[in-house]
């Protein structure tokens, strides 16, 4: 067996949170010198280094002689590519990548990955459980879950992966996978991406490096995605919540039929009734749907597809339940950190509702969602860093008086 090109190669992993220390235990198994450099001090970082046997460490910053000895870098998804270090890599021409790139390039088994803005988690760990009602082997990581350079040893070329990808990991690709999927593209991480512009660029590489042996699954209702059909090389499966498509998955009234590349036999089949997906909201429909069309265009069968979708419920974070208490149910849908969830997480209720909105502000436009959270909620409870922002929203909205009343911790909420 030929070694792996990474065999004797000095590899300089920046950033030693979940992927950096993924790579830094799959690297030594090719045969590779590993150095990992992370910014923060070492007794912030819980780690035993005797787990990671012959890697040098290095933190509390990213000194550029490091670049003397690498010749090859990995980005983890949250070191952002703007570093004097990685700067100094491309001057000196210096390969960039991640974790993702290396295992795209390797897995042996057929890949099926996923982006969005929204609905990516949901959709990819449905399509997980339609190719296991189906009768395959499946590992589902990357962006959620698993990451996938620990499994690696595991896969077997006649299983199926199904594979997570954010805007981060993406950013920096150059290889697709054999069925790539993008949900939707909505602001998202403008905190990280220059522009709205650059962020459709990095989802784009999810497709961008196909083949016509392969398919792309685009989103039909979003505009952003539906345009990236023109220059995608492969032939694109579409999923649809509102209108029928000739390749892929859509809603037809409250039935979810598959048609074309999506169909084991290209014709239209139902695969459910709208009663049968246990999930609130629309925008849940159309992750469900979206899992159809992906693996629709995988050869799965929706007879498959069916005894998934009726076990499904949901995963952790996304219009979670967790507590009913004296007539009061309790939501977690922290996941929801971009105002397009929030909206969809909005017209999922027509309960009455107290809604807790905070956390890290990623420079994301918030308008529209007040405009729609006021007439809905009966209380919002801002918080965190993007409080302040919520409420002078809150406040200047359409000219109507607002009781603002301090609440710990830098909350504010409003009746």
């Amino acid at each position: 067996m030929q070694p792996d090109p990474l065999h004797a190669q000095t590899v300089l992993v920046l950033g030693f949170a979940r992927q950096g220390r993924a790579l830094a235990r799959w690297l030594p198994t090719l045969g590779a010198r590993v150095i990992v450099s992370d910014a923060k001090a070492r007794e912030s970082l819980q780690f035993s280094e005797s787990d990671y046997p012959g890697v040098e460490f290095v933190f509390g910053g990213h000194p550029l002689d490091l670049l003397d000895r690498a010749d090859l870098v990995c980005v983890s998804g949250g070191v952002p590519l703007e570093l004097p270090i990685l700067d100094a890599a491309r001057e000196r021409r210096i390969r960039i990548t991640n974790d993702a790139q290396l295992f795209v390039e390797r897995c042996p088994a057929p890949i099926l990955g996923i982006t969005g803005s929204a609905g990516k988690t949901t959709t990819t760990t449905l399509t997980g459980d339609i190719l296991r009602a189906a009768g395959h082997t499946v590992h589902v990581g990357g962006n959620t879950g698993d990451v996938l350079l620990d499994v690696m040893p595991q896969i077997q070329p006649d299983q199926r992966v199904v594979m997570e990808l954010s805007s981060f990991q993406l950013d920096l690709m150059t290889v697709s996978p054999p069925i790539g999927a993008i949900l939707n593209l909505t602001p998202n991480h403008l905190d990280r991406h220059p522009s709205m512009e650059a962020y459709i660029a990095a989802k784009a590489h999810m497709i961008a490096h196909q083949s016509a042996d392969d398919i792309a699954v685009l989103g039909w209702d979003d505009g952003h995605t539906r345009a990236l059909a023109d220059a995608a090389a492969a032939p694109v499966v579409w999923f649809s919540g509102r209108d029928m498509v000739a390749d892929g998955a859509f809603m037809a009234g409250s039935r979810l039929i598959v048609t074309g590349l999506a169909s084991p036999d290209g014709d239209p089949h139902i695969v459910c009734e709208r009663a049968d997906i246990g999930l609130r909201g629309d925008h849940n429909v159309l992750n469900v749907t979206a899992a159809c069309a992906i693996a629709g265009a995988a050869g799965v069968a929706p007879d498959a597809m069916l005894r998934a979708i009726r076990a499904f419920r949901g995963v952790p974070h996304r219009l979670e339940t967790v507590r009913e208490l004296d007539s009061v149910t309790y939501v977690n849908d922290s996941i929801a950190t971009a105002p397009e969830r929030v909206t969809a997480a909005l017209k999922s209720y027509r309960e009455p509702l107290i809604l807790l909105l905070g956390g890290r502000d990623k420079k994301l436009p918030w308008e529209d969602m007040i405009a729609l959270a006021i007439p809905k909620a009966r209380h919002i409870v801002a918080f965190g860093e993007l409080g302040d922002l919520v409420v002078k929203q809150v406040r200047a909205f359409a000219g109507q008086p607002r009781r603002v009343g301090a609440c710990p911790s830098r909350r504010r909420t409003f009746r």
